[in-house]
């Protein structure tokens, strides 16, 4: 399994736990909008919580509200910023 892989299941695993999410980590697609129509139905308080998870677990800042839009889209979007910031290179 790679590095992407593990890190996807490991973003799915703390959203559950940290949301009090309904679902299980293995139900949620990398790929499902997490905000909006037809996603996994965050709010914006999730919204902050998620930002405090990912900064108190991988140091991961995010620094203003447009940086989250990009950033909080799907597990994915989160994935590919957490591997730019733990690899120490600019985003």
């Amino acid at each position: 399994m790679d590095n992407t892989t593990t890190l996807k299941q490991d973003i799915k695993q703390l959203m559950v736990e940290n949301l009090m999410l309904q679902s299980k980590a293995e139900e949620i697609a990398d790929d499902l909008p997490l905000f909006g129509p037809g996603s996994l139905g965050l709010d914006s308080v999730d919204a902050l919580q998620l930002v405090v998870a990912l900064d108190k677990n991988y140091g991961l800042k995010i620094p203003d509200p447009e940086a989250a839009k990009i950033i909080l889209q799907s597990v994915n979007t989160i994935v590919a910023a957490l591997e730019q910031h733990l690899s120490g290179r600019p985003r």
